[in-house]
């Protein structure tokens, strides 16, 4: 009986083990490059019934670096080009740590993005305060660091916030909100903004830096989820909706599991009063 219970114990450990190292490997060499296109519909309260249908591409947390080569980035901005979108958002950590190895050349990368109404970007905690937003401006982004800007679409307004990733307190960020007349979308690179951003009733915020959590366990989850109020995808608080990026590449380890980059094309929706 010991002998049997031993010997399913060991099989049961082998079979874990190679089932782990699979994952990884599958993560590591397949996965992390996978990168596809997320479509989705989110609904804005207070949308002027003109900016129906309006379509933002969201293309953030690229991590160019050693771990994230050239390739990974150039299927990004291939990708969204080819969703043409109505405007471009690059939601920040566009290299890993500041490296200023790769500052200038993920600008580069990103710099045939273009779409009609403009792209606009916002810095990451990986990204210095001064190069990055200068190799960024230098290719014709509007990058925003506590800064609002507003356009016109179709005829209507739209304001767009950028917050730093250290701008965290209501009273911070009511501060770039002020006087705002038309809808406002806040780009803001981590989505615990969220809570703020409730509070402060602004109808659309759009996020990243969670990767997903870049590991995902079946059953369990992202290892991160406890930590973000939500860790990718579409989700809502009071009359707040935010969307979180999986983002394009890795941080600390170059491996995905059951988590695939992504950029993603957003279509902003009237609320439904139902």
């Amino acid at each position: 009986m010991d002998l049997t219970r031993r010997a399913a114990l060991k099989g049961l450990l082998a079979t874990t083990v190679g089932a782990v190292t699979g994952a990884g490997s599958y993560g590591v060499g397949y996965e992390r490059h996978a990168l596809g296109v997320t479509e989705t519909s989110v609904e804005v309260s207070g949308l002027a019934p003109a900016l129906d249908g309006l379509r933002i591409g969201l293309v953030t947390d690229i991590h160019h670096s050693r771990m994230v080569p050239e390739a990974d980035v150039v299927h990004a901005v291939e990708r969204i080009t080819q969703a043409n979108t109505d405007m471009i958002v690059l939601g920040g950590d566009y290299v890993t740590w500041g490296d200023r190895a790769f500052v200038k050349p993920v600008a580069d990368l990103l710099a045939p993005l273009t779409a009609p109404n403009g792209v606009f970007a916002i810095l990451g905690n990986h990204d210095d305060d001064r190069d990055m937003p200068a190799a960024l401006t230098a290719k014709g982004f509007h990058v925003l660091r506590d800064q609002r800007t507003r356009i016109v679409v179709r005829g209507e307004g739209l304001e767009l916030a950028g917050i730093r990733f250290w701008t965290r307190r209501t009273i911070d960020i009511a501060k770039v909100l002020r006087r705002a007349r038309d809808t406002v979308i806040l780009l803001a690179h981590d989505p615990r903004r969220l809570v703020e951003a409730a509070a402060l009733d602004v109808p659309l915020v759009l996020s990243g830096h969670t990767h997903g959590g870049q590991v995902v366990i079946p059953g369990f989850g992202a290892i991160a989820r406890r930590q973000f109020p939500i860790v990718q995808g579409t989700g809502r608080r009071e009359n707040t909706t935010i969307f979180v990026s999986r983002g394009v590449g890795t941080v600390y380890v170059p491996i995905r599991i059951n988590c695939p980059p992504e950029v993603a094309v957003l279509t902003l929706r009237r609320q439904s009063s139902i």
